[in-house]
């Protein structure tokens, strides 16, 4: 039987359902397992929305993990940001727990529970939500446009010009004024007076581009710099800058006005991408797949019809609940 044909549960239903899955997961008493029979029998809408929490508890382990590893780690951030405390040992999750504990309630918070914004936005003066791109004017005149789920801190007051990038990509059309003009990413910086470039942060670095003037980039304090003209790239990780090379940049950064294009790019690059986009959470739980290489041009403001399109492309499943958690695997 095809429930979701027949109804569609209320996001209550849905937290109620999500609710008594971990219950019976635990140790229900007796009195519990004739409460849930009876709620699961009152509206045809429970037990849609009960059969679809199976559905992502019975994926699989990995998930979990995945999520309770990222939040695990995101809260550590956070908790050393508000309090200072150090050495922090992470609790290790059983299987069911981690389950119970991560992926359901992300599903149950509208996916709404990722630590790692938090932390992010400590401090931040200006933050994109997901989907949003969003341009802000600074005090000097400069605009700095943030792609989608994006934060920066701004500080011009100790005669330079400083933006730190805390997540996501930032375009900026830098004003002169005299005055360098820096954004600190990770590790490394870019270092300009004026000109227009993007920074977008990458694991363990970040990545700039150059749509027109000149652009100085450092991996790190005291490493060597790199002088970037117009429609070139650098990426930098844990200190160690790659090579440059010359880059398609309005093609690269189409995304200002709505566009995702890639060229032979990993599908992780592409899902890293439509996280930012999409409504919840994405996981890519299969390594090969991970790798596996796409090209194309896609509309940002609808990431799952791109998901749909990789899928029917590369083969991949999707395994959707709630219209707010996918893991592709």
């Amino acid at each position: 039987m095809n429930h979701s044909a027949c109804v569609i549960p209320t996001p209550a239903q849905e937290q109620a359902a999500l609710a008594w899955l971990s219950l019976l997961h635990d140790q229900p008493s007796s009195g519990d397992q004739a409460t849930f029979s009876q709620w699961l029998q009152a509206d045809p809408a429970h037990v849609e929305a009960y059969a679809q929490a199976q559905v992502l508890w019975e994926l699989s382990e990995a998930p979990a993990r995945t999520l309770a590893d990222e939040d695990a780690l995101a809260m550590q951030r956070l908790l050393r940001a508000m309090d200072g405390a150090k050495g922090r040992h992470r609790r290790r999750w059983s299987v069911g727990l981690a389950m119970a504990a991560s992926v359901l309630l992300a599903v149950a918070l509208g996916a709404g529970w990722q630590p790692g914004r938090w932390v992010d936005d400590l401090g931040a003066d200006y933050v994109s939500a997901p989907g949003q791109v969003r341009t802000v004017v600074l005090a000097d005149q400069s605009e700095v446009t943030l792609d989608a789920d994006s934060a920066i801190a701004v500080d011009f007051s100790h005669g330079e010009r400083h933006v730190q990038l805390r997540r996501g990509a930032g375009f900026f059309s830098v004003t002169h004024t005299g005055q360098p003009f820096v954004v600190e990413a990770e590790q490394g910086q870019a270092r300009v007076l004026g000109t227009q470039f993007e920074v977008r942060l990458q694991p363990g670095g970040a990545q700039v581009t150059v749509l027109s003037g000149r652009v100085a980039v450092t991996a790190a304090q005291g490493a060597a710099q790199q002088v970037l003209g117009a429609g070139q790239q650098v990426a930098y990780d844990h200190g160690q800058a790659q090579p440059l090379h010359p880059v398609d940049s309005e093609a690269q950064l189409a995304w200002r006005q709505g566009w995702l294009n890639y060229y032979h790019a990993p599908l992780a690059v592409v899902v890293e991408d439509l996280r930012r986009y999409f409504p919840g959470r994405i996981l890519l739980l299969n390594d090969d797949l991970a790798a596996r290489r796409v090209s194309g041009s896609f509309a940002s403001k609808d990431p799952q019809a791109v998901l749909d399109s990789l899928q029917a492309a590369l083969g991949f499943q999707q395994h959707r609940v709630f219209g707010r958690f996918v893991v592709l695997r």
